[in-house]
């Protein structure tokens, strides 16, 4: 198949272009600065050249949008919104207007959409859409906006010979140089700093990459499945149980707890904001184990066993 992926430079990315590329696939990333075969130039908001790689490809996987991984400055949210909706809007229009439309096309989208809480899971036919609760940050409740709009923007793009499926990704634990595991692991947990975080009640919700990418190519598959999917693993558990079992992965034996303020701060040191940290995402694949999918990694201890012997297994043959 010949599979597009607008803004596919990234670690999630990486992991998908890597894994599509060794099955056999053409795999082309839309990207603002090219420098590898089989990248083409985009600005994420515009019609150009690119639009000939949409029209006649198989699958589009847009994952286009500023990192989440930044102070939430009013700027910087502003930013996200208008990066993830300008570049779901023009996607949609490349292929409104391709004489050969993909015949499916996957949208990023973000398990933080759904409401912060502690008492219940969310699957995508029950859980509660968030952004109003009680005493949550405005910021947190701007990031819920961000979501419902990059959504809204696949939804209403007029591509009826397309089906679109908007992915409710979880974070994507690899073991990849800076990403999100990286940084638990290798700035948290091997200095001694992955504690509990406020209490961490909190749940974390997560997928192994080796399932994101097999999930990915499930619902390439299913031409049954359509709308919102959440792509994250069975088992959400709270942040001092997922960092308890990262450390023991590790054989780090301690944890320094944290308290909120100190959180603050050392989101601030990291340049990224205390949502990522703080705010309960306990989201579970409902729709894909409904229809079939089995994860490989269904277990929080048993895969961050293996995502660290593929970190030690790395740096020992590099």
């Amino acid at each position: 198949m010949k599979i597009v992926i607008p803004g596919g430079t990234g670690q999630v990315g990486g992991i998908l272009n890597r894994a599509l590329t060794a099955a056999g696939h053409e795999v082309v990333v839309l990207t603002r600065r090219p420098v590898r075969a089989r990248e083409v130039a985009w600005d994420g908001a515009t019609p150009g050249p690119w639009v000939a790689t949409v029209d006649g490809s198989d699958v589009v996987i847009n994952l286009a949008g500023r990192s989440v991984s930044c102070r939430y400055t009013p700027a910087n949210l502003q930013e996200m919104m208008r990066s993830r909706v300008d570049s779901a809007r023009v996607v949609g229009e490349a292929i409104a207007a391709a004489a050969r439309p993909p015949r499916v096309w996957l949208q990023m989208s973000t398990a933080t959409i759904y409401t912060h809480r502690f008492d219940a899971p969310h699957d995508e036919a029950t859980g509660e859409i968030g952004g109003s609760e009680p005493g949550v940050p405005d910021c947190w409740a701007f990031s819920v906006e961000i979501a419902k709009e990059w959504e809204r923007a696949q939804e209403q793009a007029a591509t009826p010979d397309t089906r679109k499926v908007a992915l409710r990704s979880a974070m994507v634990m690899s073991p990849d140089r800076g990403g999100v595991f990286d940084v638990l692991l290798l700035r948290l947990a091997r200095l001694g700093l992955g504690g509990p975080v406020a209490g961490g009640a909190q749940y974390v919700s997560w997928i192994h990459d080796r399932d994101f990418v097999r999930a990915v190519e499930f619902l390439v598959d299913r031409s049954d499945l359509t709308g919102p999917v959440n792509l994250a693993a069975p088992g959400p558990l709270p942040q001092r149980d997922f960092m308890r079992a990262l450390r023991a992965a590790w054989g780090v034996p301690v944890g320094l707890p944290a308290t909120k303020w100190m959180a603050e701060l050392g989101a601030f040191a990291l340049r990224s904001d205390t949502e990522l940290l703080l705010k309960s995402r306990r989201v579970v694949p409902g729709r894909l184990l409904e229809a079939g999918f089995a994860f490989e990694h269904d277990t929080w201890p048993k895969a961050a066993e293996d995502l660290v012997r593929r970190v030690r297994g790395a740096r020992a043959a590099g």
